[in-house]
């Protein structure tokens, strides 16, 4: 669990992410109340407006207050109650007020994919990273090296996969006059995969080559087991354990000498749970072990991709996660029989894994709200969505539709301030984003 600092709140970035209710409101956000021009955010927040009635513009997307609530809970009690250490994937909502959350529910820290994405992080106080993906960007290194060197506290691992890497990152670590070595994690993949050293024969290599110089240290090893080509529970498993074991074989060596802990890491969002099983049968270590988890989809959870894929379907006892997201488009055009036309499309919405779903019809007449059954989202086009309508299923123009949507990384890098309201409609704060 991240540590509280008195100045600056958990983890350093309660005055960072405060700072960003003086954002101006203006023709940068999108579906936000016109009328709203030049109020900072924190002050719109403060009117309390309703997300229906106070101005807003169709589309708009919302997030559910109760349902971040209630997920950020789950997670934290469901990795604390396995002995897992949580970093959840931050580039799902590259949002620090979330972030923040998640650190102040017991998150170690934040993953990162890119060095871009760290330097958002640490503009919002973020001390702990783990940058899951290998990094031989000369000006990258160089940034981290001076970002390492300026803040003793600033504590970042980074994925390795190469000898070549390898090189690449210690010329340009000892070109730009590096005072603490780069902790580098030995990342695992799969044949047919994405990154990763293929064999643990690979792997050696790559850790011997960190042992022969004086800029990295290696600190662990990971990867990220949801890319393993068809992948499922046993293929899954006996990956973790061939990680586990690497782990196991290089701490007997020696590998971890000067480390105070080791660092074992996997877990996207639709495996966590052979994760925590595997990582339970780890062995005892020289050192003690952060086994770290990182897991990101799960804040926001959706109404396709990862409702579908989710653990928790495996295992229902243990709880479930609730989709934060709405976006409300209004029907604009009636033109046939069986077909309503809503005003927001490919640029509102993710279409990458699954269209979006019709969850409820809020009337433009009474303001009464409905199911959203016998309505299909059957196409996009830039600024549309194709909507056929069953029979006895009847929209008129002007009605607002909320759509459920799929792939939380691909919703909120289309929005830069989004509202979060509570279910009767209040909306509650905004929600910035950094794309």
């Amino acid at each position: 669990m991240a540590t509280a600092d008195a100045t600056t709140g958990t983890d350093g970035t309660a005055d960072a992410v405060a700072r960003l209710a003086d954002t101006r409101v203006d023709h940068r956000f999108k579906g936000l109340p016109p009328d709203a021009e030049g109020l900072t955010v924190g002050a719109l927040a403060a009117e309390r407006r309703s997300l229906f009635t106070g101005g807003f513009t169709t589309p708009v997307l919302a997030l559910s207050a109760e349902a971040l609530d209630h997920n950020l809970a789950l997670m934290e009690r469901w990795s604390a109650g396995r002995g897992l250490a949580f970093a959840p994937h931050g580039k799902t909502t590259m949002a620090p007020q979330l972030l923040e959350r998640q650190i102040a529910h017991g998150a170690w820290g934040i993953t990162a994919a890119t060095v871009s994405q760290v330097r958002v992080y640490r503009a919002h106080g973020i001390r702990r990273v783990f940058l899951a993906n290998e990094v031989v960007d000369a000006a990258a290194l160089r940034w981290l090296a001076a970002e390492l060197d300026a803040d003793p506290d600033f504590r970042l691992f980074t994925y390795v996969d190469s000898v070549r890497g390898v090189e690449l990152m210690d010329a340009a670590l000892r070109a730009a006059g590096a005072r603490r070595p780069l902790d580098v994690v030995v990342e695992l993949g799969a044949e047919g995969g994405r990154t990763g050293a293929r064999t643990e024969a690979d792997c050696t290599a790559v850790a011997d080559a960190v042992a022969a110089v004086s800029t990295l240290r290696l600190a662990g090893v990971g990867g990220y087991e949801a890319e393993i080509p068809g992948a499922d529970g046993d293929l899954v498993r006996a990956w973790l354990r061939r990680l586990t074991a690497l782990a196991a074989e290089f701490d007997e060596a020696g590998r971890f000498a000067g480390v105070a802990e080791v660092v074992v890491s996997a877990g996207g969002s639709a495996w966590f749970d052979a994760v925590a099983e595997v990582f339970a049968e780890l062995p005892a270590l020289s050192v003690p072990v952060l086994k770290l988890l990182r897991s990101g989809a799960y804040i926001t959870h959706d109404d396709g991709a990862y409702r579908k894929k989710t653990p928790f379907n495996r295992h229902p006892e243990e709880g479930e996660l609730r989709p934060a997201f709405r976006l409300w488009a209004q029907v604009v055009s009636r033109p046939e029989p069986g077909r309503a036309y809503l005003n927001a499309g490919k640029r509102d919405v993710p279409y990458d894994l699954d269209l979006p779903v019709v969850r409820a019809v809020r009337s433009a007449r009474d303001g009464s709200v409905r199911g959203g059954e016998g309505m299909t989202v059957i196409g996009l086009a830039d600024q549309h969505a194709f909507v056929e309508l069953a029979e006895g299923a009847e929209v008129e123009v002007g009605d607002w539709v909320g759509l459920g949507l799929s792939h939380p990384c691909t919703v909120f890098d289309k929005w830069q301030l989004i509202p979060l309201a509570t279910e009767n409609g209040t909306v509650t704060d905004y929600i910035r984003t950094f794309f």
